[in-house]
């Protein structure tokens, strides 16, 4: 084999082409190693406050070699011990050789584990948010520039009444808020999984402090504290129940069905050509066809989130299956399933992000799809006028109109030919008494309800209150790697 470079071994696209460097590095092996040393750090300064024979000095070493980690030394460590958190443990005693008495003291592999992987999961929720934050920002900009502009409704992907531009974004808009929600629900109430010991009974800290219940207790409360959590988990087994990580992962893929919703709907428009996404100077959309503009950005996005979802029956599996106080088949699943949750979920609000700050829209064509559809769903209005104004029959107007709507169609689904159903009410003496009405009646403004009123009250009431927390935050673009 050539001589190995980063070309010649498998990178994850998520890290090398989609992900942000805060979310990658928040997954990363720096990220995960330093916390486990910070969190022996905590367990050893609260030791000592609470009456440990430990000193000033060996905390002083610890602090001073949170990140200096020496990986190939830990690689070589964990080949020969085969226990990950063993080979870290010898690795920073390697560098605390006064401090390495102590060092994981009365803590089991999960002490570091599972609280590092709820601190990791409690950072990249707060990193996913404000993402979440910015794509409704966008948007919401995009609905009120766009609120009282009249397009086609659809229904079963069949044209039914009219909405606006703006009030379907709004429809976007509405569960990325259900979304935002969810993600600060699940992020607030992550507790951590605390001081527990082997399996979860605390015995090795209530021997450590001779039997001291009070002792023991003020030891996971201030560790707690100390993590940045206000809650700790009264009971465990060997690990934190498995649920958190389903509850998480489910927040996730529900998110990403939300983005999979948004751009669907978008590359449905692109085919009707009312919308683009932002299509670059120099960009291809396809290598033997150069005419066309594919909606790749959302086709991306559709992808990605059939991957986030798929995740979520991951996680059901692995809670279903650990048996008793734990079992380690989560383990190698969990390096892969948390991460790629996260860096998949991420992935997908950069795309929206940056597809939102530059959809287009095409007025005229999304008018000539109105033209050859609002004679048909005018129907109502012109019996109506009928009625009122030429004192016609209810039911005679409405077989008149019956016949010539299917003469209409007829033209356009039998002949390829446009929606003539004006012109042959035009020339039809029954409704002579209407002609100089059709077009008022068939103006597109009256048949979008109060679309642009809810637009306004909508941003209003419920945007604005749920962006309040990210005031100063929300002004950032993003630039796509690929």
């Amino acid at each position: 084999m050539a001589t190995e470079t980063r070309h010649s071994v498998y990178q994850s696209p998520l890290t090398g082409r989609y992900a942000s460097k805060d979310m990658t590095y928040n997954f990363s092996e720096q990220k995960k190693f330093s916390t486990w040393r910070y969190l022996w750090l905590l367990l050893a300064e609260v030791q000592k406050e609470l009456g440990l024979n430990i000193t000033e000095e060996q905390l002083q070493e610890m602090r001073g070699n949170l990140n200096n980690i020496d990986y190939q030394l830990a690689a070589e460590e964990e080949r020969k011990r085969r226990h990950d958190v063993m080979a870290h443990v010898h690795t920073f005693c390697a560098l605390c050789p006064n401090a390495s008495a102590i060092i994981h003291l009365g803590a089991t592999s999960c002490y570091v584990t599972d609280n590092a992987d709820l601190i990791v999961m409690r950072d990249g929720l707060d990193i996913l948010k404000l993402k979440v934050a910015r794509c409704i920002k966008r948007l919401s900009e995009f609905a009120d520039q766009y609120k009282a502009l009249p397009t086609l409704g659809f229904t079963h992907f069949q044209p039914a009444q009219l909405t606006t531009v703006g009030k379907r974004a709004c429809l976007w808009i509405n569960d990325l808020l259900i979304d935002l929600q969810n993600l600060t629900r699940v992020r607030d109430d992550l507790r951590f999984r605390g001081v527990k010991g082997a399996t979860g009974t605390q015995a090795s800290f209530f021997a450590l402090f001779n039997g001291d219940h009070d002792k023991v207790e003020e030891l996971d409360k201030r560790v707690t504290e100390k993590a940045g959590f206000t809650k700790c988990f009264i009971v465990t087994g060997q690990t934190y129940t498995r649920k958190v990580d389903l509850e998480v992962l489910s927040v996730l893929g529900s998110l990403g069905a939300s983005i999979h919703k948004i751009c669907t709907d978008l590359r449905l428009l692109a085919n009707q050509k009312e919308l683009e996404e932002p299509f670059e100077a120099d960009q291809i959309g396809s290598s033997a066809m150069p005419y066309k503009r594919n909606p790749m950005r959302s086709e991306r996005c559709c992808g990605l989130a059939r991957h986030l979802m798929s995740l979520v029956a991951n996680a059901q599996h692995t809670v279903a299956v650990q048996w008793l106080e734990r079992s380690l088949d989560d383990s190698a699943n969990r390096r892969i399933s948390l991460a790629e949750s996260f860096l998949t979920a991420d992935s997908l609000l950069n795309t929206l992000h940056n597809i939102s700050e530059g959809i287009v829209v095409y007025p005229k064509v999304i008018q000539h799809h109105i033209d050859e559809e609002l004679p048909f769903l005018a129907s109502e209005n012109i019996i109506m006028a009928m009625v009122k104004d030429g004192g016609a029959d209810r039911q005679e107007c409405h077989q008149q109109i019956l016949i010539l709507s299917r003469e209409a169609a007829a033209q356009v689904k039998q002949h390829g030919k446009s929606n003539d159903m004006v012109e042959r009410i035009l020339n039809t003496p029954y409704f002579a008494p209407i002609h100089d009405k059709l077009k008022e009646l068939l103006e597109p403004t009256t048949f979008i309800g109060r679309a642009p009123e809810q637009v306004d009250k909508f941003l209003k009431e419920e945007v604005e209150h749920h962006l309040e927390p990210y005031k100063g935050q929300l002004d950032h673009n993003v630039i796509l790697n690929v």
